[in-house]
């Protein structure tokens, strides 16, 4: 695994595999002595820290936004939120100036199974971000010394860190498979096409380049993503795109064309069209009704 840092530099990543840490989610895992390979990086003040292929790693925004590009696209994390990334993601994270992000990273050998976390992204509330930070000063901590103090850390922080996946969780139900952990399997490399989505909201994803980053066919994934979300990777990649261009509505003076075309629409009138289907009304009106306080920010969808 390559680490490259510049500002607040982690320490060099340590080489070892990890196991399904998160088994039993009822008794909580069983420390094992090779989670101590788990790294705990920080970073902050325009602090820049990319990883290579090869871990699965959970970020932290305590405050101020950090942008992050991974193999799933871009994000930008705001204070209380979180990203799960899987472990061919490669990010590269970018703190702003007021920018503080901690991570946990866990570093996976070739064809080991890894940790049992989901990607994906969410928000924590204040009490819960508090704990995390506890959680992760200790493990931090406790990482240095190594053996089982190291790894009962680590697992308190994942156990922590999987309390706040639970929506994603009931998805495993709805998922094909015959095992509990061929329905998992399928459920993570779905949240990670749903996560490619959400870090493609400038263009239209072609369902060729989900097939390709799950490794399904395109028809598997098409239905499948249907059972498990409600709606076809096509119109959630619409969705998204409207959202994204609701944000630009409100926070920004472009013209209504520039932003059409920002969020992936070929003309004016493709985006006022899906605009209007959605919204019930125009960008115009939603851009004066949001301004005006009525709107109240971006619609949900």
């Amino acid at each position: 695994m390559q680490v490259e840092a510049r500002g607040l530099a982690p320490r060099p990543m340590p080489r070892f595999p990890v196991a399904a840490i998160l088994a039993d989610r009822g008794a909580g895992p069983e420390p094992s002595p090779r989670t101590a390979g788990a790294h705990w990086p920080s970073l902050g003040r325009l602090a820049h820290v990319r990883l290579g292929p090869g871990a699965f790693s959970i970020w932290l925004q305590l405050r101020g936004e950090t942008r992050v590009e991974a193999r799933e696209g871009r994000f930008a994390l705001a204070a209380g939120e979180w990203l799960a990334l899987a472990c061919d993601s490669a990010p590269a994270l970018d703190a702003g100036p007021h920018g503080i992000t901690l991570g946990v990273v866990l570093p996976v050998a070739p064809g080991g199974r890894g940790c049992e976390l989901l990607p994906g992204r969410g928000r924590m509330i204040a009490r819960d971000l508090r704990v995390a930070l506890r959680l992760w000063r200790k493990g931090r901590s406790a990482s240095v010394r190594g053996g089982d103090v190291a790894a009962r850390a680590l697992c308190a922080m994942l156990q922590h860190l999987a309390s706040q996946q639970r929506d994603l969780e009931r998805g495993i139900a709805r998922c094909p498979g015959r095992s509990l952990r061929r329905k998992r399997q399928i459920l993570g490399r779905l949240q990670r096409a749903r996560l490619f989505l959400e870090g493609h909201r400038d263009r239209v994803v072609r369902l060729t380049e989900l097939a390709e980053l799950t490794s399904f066919s395109s028809w598997y994934l098409s239905k499948t993503f249907h059972v498990l979300y409600d709606e076809s990777p096509q119109a959630a990649s619409v969705r998204l795109r409207l959202e994204r261009a609701c944000e630009l509505l409100a926070h920004t003076d472009d013209a209504i064309g520039e932003i059409g075309a920002a969020c992936g629409f070929d003309n004016s009138c493709s985006f006022a069209r899906a605009f209007r289907t959605r919204f019930r009304t125009t960008a115009s009106a939603w851009r004066e009704a949001a301004r005006g306080g009525a709107a109240g920010g971006a619609p949900g969808g």
